[in-house]
């Protein structure tokens, strides 16, 4: 009896401790799997946003969005927010782990210093530097005309806009990739440099050879958060210039919340979110599947 009754605890603990899972399952299905298998659904259709009728229009919806000249510009946008702001954040973050990781005075505070426009709102973000960059009475022009120079027009510029809302989004988050790879930094043994020093590597070889290879794990983590991050910013671009001038500083979340919001086309704004959303799974999935690869070759 004893015998028997031992597989058979076992089972019941077994299922017991798969019940764990259903909450997790079920705000899964709630909050991610319902909500977008009904935007795919409402890109199907010619819905408001708030009517309670809806027709279906097939794929007239993508195909509307194939042929719009202003789709293009969206979503090289996009990529320039998602990509330009990883590169950046990540190099200079880099540099900043780098330099912080090493014995210096005010360390503690340098590192304060550069983390602290994370905890700041990104919106209240994108206001601060909208009133530096603004033509009329921003500080910047303030200090030109001070200083005997014209007014510029630098949130107007259609060509500089977009770097200058890249340039913000990197400003306020490189913080956390420092923080990240501070982390990755302290995890490496100083054994590799002793011995790497002893066989005469000099300084860039070790960090080619030792600390890069050493902090894949954290580049891993930084890419994939900066891509999905970047590729999905909102908040700056709202602030800074509203997607303007014209379409020159849209990105697909802006043109979506003004679809829905200001021209009352859901159905529209849906197949926009799920371009958004093929884009940053492509991205960031491609990303990801790289960098694993180089993990376990280092």
């Amino acid at each position: 009896m004893v015998v028997t009754n031992k597989p058979a605890s076992k089972e019941i603990k077994t299922f017991s401790l798969n019940w764990l899972y259903v909450p997790v399952i079920l705000l899964m299905c709630i909050f991610i799997i319902y909500p977008f298998i009904n935007g795919l659904r409402i890109s199907f259709t010619n819905w408001d946003g708030y009517s309670q009728e809806l027709h279906f229009v097939g794929l007239d919806n993508y195909m509307r969005m194939l042929s719009d000249p202003n789709t293009l510009l969206i979503v090289k946008n996009t990529l320039i927010y998602g990509i330009g702001s990883t590169i950046f954040q990540n190099g200079i973050g880099l540099l900043y782990a780098l330099l912080l990781n090493k014995s210096m005075s005010f360390r503690a505070i340098t590192r304060t210093i550069v983390y602290l426009p994370v905890i700041i709102s990104p919106l209240i973000m994108g206001y601060i530097w909208y009133f530096i960059f603004q033509y009329n009475g921003g500080a910047l022009n303030d200090l030109i005309v001070f200083f005997g120079g014209e007014q510029t027009n630098l949130l107007g510029n259609s060509s500089l806009n977009v770097w200058l809302i890249t340039f913000v989004n990197t400003y306020q988050f490189l913080g956390i990739a420092m923080i990240i790879y501070l982390a990755g930094l302290q995890g490496i043994s100083k054994d590799y440099y002793e011995a790497a020093t002893l066989d005469g590597a000099t300084g860039f070889q070790q960090f080619k050879k030792i600390t890069l290879p050493l902090l894949i794990p954290s580049i891993t983590i930084n890419i994939v958060l900066n891509l999905i991050n970047g590729l999905k910013l909102f908040d700056v671009i709202v602030a800074m210039t509203n997607g303007g001038p014209g379409y020159a500083s849209q990105s697909l979340s802006t043109m979506m919340y003004q679809l829905y919001f200001a021209r009352q086309d859901a159905g529209y704004a849906a197949s926009l979110g799920n371009l958004m959303f093929l884009i940053i799974i492509l991205i960031s999935m491609t990303a990801l599947l790289y960098l694993r690869r180089k993990e376990v070759e280092a």
